[in-house]
């Protein structure tokens, strides 16, 4: 059974049922009972058509379910209206469904959780992790976003900001090897850029190829994970990033700043430097600043705290540090790497310990262990 077939299948799908009338939370209900099913049948029987095989086990599903409901009689006319089994629409819908879930009904939190759980294919765990709450909370929080859109037709589009973050979360959970969802975040982006004249939709994409265009370099062969500063430059995508930076400074003169713009400023900095020890980081406090204008974000300042570092040197950076939560995450990784850098040695080690407890994955709870291990074996007599 291909999985990831059924991953990109699933919000056209999703799409097509909408289009055909279904209510938001009925088609993604129908939609869920025909992956179900094509899990059992598939591996037996393969269909010709995986796309068409599945609108019409969806339809169908969705027509059962509104003969069953009483209290919905008016679809009951869309029960002679079903459509012959054949080949599917070519025509790509998940775009479309980005901005019906980002709908008015719903607040902007709301609309991306919903977004990344029926179109974007995340579980409400790894959608729990994106926003740093309980997975008890994000079900609920769906739930009732799912509850608030049953029986409304989803025929106005919602406000671009809130399909911004939902694509670059999209984005994130692929990066981040967890769920290879990053090149789709990429293509639905461009489809965005040309069709909505608006620099924040240029900032992401050109912040997401230029953060794309390091991940071959981001993981050694162990599987184990690079820092930026010690990634091999020479297998970054240099394609990508010509092309991120030239959409990039494409939008920053239209003199409409927005946040994805300045992070691609950022990142835009990084992979303009030859090498670590080149990288402009004055500028690049100069963009956290920006940033921090624009959003006040506690993951803002953190990032800035460590540019404050690089630029001004240790002290100045956990100075910056200082004035943040210490609940914040990874705020107790760059505090072990700002003391390592100042030559304390031995509350590196152990920040660099409690951090890989408090780490969000496997791969970074690795990496931090490896850190701490690598300053006890220097600080032993």
């Amino acid at each position: 059974m291909d999985e990831s077939l059924l991953r990109s299948l699933t919000p056209s799908v999703l799409g097509i049922l909408v289009r055909r009338g279904a209510d938001f939370a009925a088609a993604e209900d129908a939609v869920q009972d025909a992956l179900v099913e094509a899990v059992c049948v598939w591996p037996a029987d393969p269909p010709r058509d995986p796309k068409g095989w599945l609108v019409t086990a969806a339809w169908r599903k969705f027509l059962d379910a509104a003969r069953s409901d009483a209290a919905r009689r008016r679809r009951e006319d869309l029960v002679d209206e079903e459509p012959p089994p054949g080949p599917a629409p070519a025509a790509d819908d998940t775009l479309q469904l980005y901005f019906l879930c980002a709908h008015p009904s719903l607040s902007p939190a709301s609309a991306v959780a919903l977004t990344l759980r029926a179109v974007g294919g995340l579980t409400t765990r790894q959608i729990a992790r994106a926003y740093l709450v309980p997975e008890t909370t994000m079900a609920q929080r769906i739930s009732r976003a799912k509850r608030t859109v049953s029986g409304v037709r989803l025929d106005r589009p919602g406000d671009v900001a809130t399909v911004l973050r939902t694509l670059y979360l999209v984005f994130n959970e692929g990066y981040s090897g967890d769920v290879d969802l990053a090149a789709e975040a990429i293509r639905l982006t461009r489809q965005l850029a040309s069709a909505v004249d608006h620099p924040e939709v240029s900032g992401l994409l050109a912040l997401m190829l230029l953060h794309h265009a390091r991940r071959a370099a981001r993981t050694a062969a162990d599987g184990s994970l690079v820092p930026l500063a010690e990634q091999d430059r020479g297998r970054w995508d240099t394609a990508s990033i010509a092309e991120g930076i030239g959409i990039l400074q494409t939008a920053l003169a239209r003199d409409r700043l927005g946040e994805f713009q300045a992070q691609a400023a950022v990142a835009a900095l990084h992979a303009d430097a030859p090498t670590a020890a080149e990288t402009d980081w004055v500028q690049i406090v100069e963009w956290y600043d920006e940033l921090t204008r624009l959003t006040d974000s506690p993951v803002v300042r953190l990032n800035r705290a460590v540019a404050v570092g690089e630029a001004d040197g240790p002290r100045a950076g956990l100075a910056a540090l200082a004035a943040l939560d210490t609940s914040l995450p990874r705020r107790t990784a760059v505090s072990a790497y700002l003391h390592e850098r100042d030559g304390d040695l031995p509350t590196a080690a152990r920040l660099y310990a409690e951090a890989a407890h408090q780490a969000p994955n496997l791969a970074e709870r690795d990496h931090l262990t490896r850190q701490a291990a690598r300053l006890n074996t220097h600080l032993r007599p």
